[in-house]
């Protein structure tokens, strides 16, 4: 990680740590509206209330199943724009596009509007697991969190243990993040395999994934540990993890807060 820091300084300065951020931007909107919306709705529908507070009751097994679904709906509605991030920041130097609008008109006039959506099956793959054990821990967590409270709140008799701080939901968030990353993160290298495919950039920034090279999700697995072997299905977990955690609960405190909000003044 440091020496791919220092390589992307010494080539394209501290503006190529932001590569792919417009459409990392307008992928990231949609996608947490679309699943904390559908989380919401989920959870709405099994508990018969639209409190969040009653949402932490619900089994794990539910809470599994509710994140998983979110993120898939989450994933459908905004993967054009997860496919150009990764291009864009994947492409290296020299530029095969040069912004988004442009990789946006190549990928449909070579691969159409499906081209678009490469990579989105392995994608779906992933994000069920992913999501599922995000949101299942999390609530796992902030159970054992809220027990604790109690179990402390009663040893010192305090009237509440029920609520917990921002801190307390930082790092259930975190945990959850970091879990669901380690888990899954062998799906997240097959799923940018297929999402470069074509993409001609200098052999310096690893082998080109020529077009078709994978017929389906198990060949890639499969063609990845036969070539790179174990290690190969892990590449890149060390700076995936450090966003991906720390993102994850930044997401969650923020919602939890802002949902709070909202239903102070709404209801």
């Amino acid at each position: 990680m440091f020496q791919a820091t220092k390589e992307i300084f010494r080539e394209e300065g501290l503006p190529g740590f932001w590569r792919g951020n417009v459409p990392a931007l307008l992928m990231v909107m949609p996608y947490t509206a679309i699943q904390f919306a559908v989380l919401h709705k989920l959870k709405t529908f099994v508990s018969g209330s639209s409190k969040t507070a009653d949402h932490i009751n619900l089994s794990p097994y539910l809470s599994y199943i509710s994140g998983a679904l979110a993120g898939c709906a989450a994933t459908v509605g905004s993967y054009p724009f997860d496919l150009l991030r990764t291009i864009l920041a994947s492409q290296g130097e020299p530029k095969i596009y040069p912004n988004m609008r442009s990789a946006t008109f190549d990928i449909l006039r070579t691969r159409g509007f499906r081209g678009l959506y490469a990579g989105l099956s392995p994608t779906l793959v992933e994000i069920i697991p992913y999501a599922g054990l995000q949101f299942g821990t999390y609530d796992t967590f902030k159970r054992w969190s809220m027990a604790w409270n109690n179990l402390r709140s009663s040893s010192i008799s305090s009237t509440t243990g029920d609520s917990l701080s921002s801190f307390q939901l930082f790092i259930c968030g975190l945990a959850a993040g970091t879990c669901a990353k380690l888990v899954c993160h062998p799906l997240d290298v097959v799923k940018k395999r297929f999402q470069i495919e074509g993409l001609q950039r200098h052999p310096k920034y690893g082998a080109r994934v020529e077009q078709r090279a994978y017929r389906n999700l198990f060949d890639a697995l499969h063609r990845i540990l036969k070539s790179e072997g174990w290690h190969g299905l892990y590449k890149g977990i060390v700076p995936s993890t450090i966003k991906a955690a720390p993102a994850g609960a930044v997401t969650f405190v923020a919602y939890e807060f802002t949902s709070d909000w909202l239903e102070s003044i709404f209801t």
